[in-house]
């Protein structure tokens, strides 16, 4: 079971910072045309496999669960905070966005036709991934599509690091290896998307996008 400890303490830091977190982000996908792609990708991936709901998993103040809809899908958002879910709320009526946690979603099994994870499993211990990831698998259908994001490690020989964020303790994962972490759990690589860092980013991490389907 992931550390309760660590979930509460990251759900309480969101919690707190999720006024400003909104204010800061909900437009970043204006200046951001390789994740639009992706998540382009995402849609048309759940649209030919059946079109099946969309869950954005660790959804924040739900820009992106918004988006989804945009793009033609049936999204609903989940996060573990409830000031994120009210801003989201508020923001989005006509949404549907629920408080939850990754490691064990109140959705039942094989429902789904996509997943969204943006960046939504940074804070998880690493020994506790799977867990989260065995959850993915159980709630798409089969054929269902995950969207998963996070920073890479610089080199093969660090599957996982550990970095300062924010909000709360964050990892980063060499993407070969949250890709056979996938594996592990049902899922399949589809497609991968690597962004090299900007100049003006402060972190100078690589980041990945791994698009992967439930056999």
């Amino acid at each position: 079971m992931v550390e309760l400890d660590a979930l509460e303490a990251t759900r309480e830091a969101y919690d707190a910072a999720a006024v400003t977190y909104a204010q800061l982000f909900s437009d970043t996908l204006r200046d951001s045309p390789l994740d639009r792609a992706m998540l382009g990708v995402l849609a048309e991936a759940v649209s030919a496999s059946g079109d099946g709901p969309v869950a954005d998993l660790g959804c924040g103040p739900g820009y992106i669960t918004a988006y989804l809809g945009e793009l033609g899908l049936t999204a609903f958002g989940v996060d573990a905070s409830p000031v994120m879910i009210g801003l989201a709320r508020q923001e989005y009526p006509g949404l549907r966005f629920d408080v939850g946690s990754m490691t064990a979603l109140d959705i039942a099994d094989g429902v789904l036709g996509g997943v969204l994870s943006r960046w939504s499993v940074i804070h998880t211990p690493p020994p506790e991934l799977p867990v989260i990831l065995r959850e993915f698998h159980r709630v798409l259908a089969p054929g269902g599509h995950l969207l998963i994001g996070f920073s890479a490690t610089d080199e093969p020989s660090v599957l996982t690091q550990v970095f300062d964020h924010a909000v709360a303790p964050a990892y980063r994962w060499w993407p070969d290896h949250l890709a056979a972490m996938l594996r592990e759990a049902g899922l399949a690589e589809v497609a991968r998307m690597v962004r090299e860092p900007r100049p003006t980013d402060r972190r100078q991490f690589r980041e990945v996008q791994l698009l992967a389907r439930k056999a």
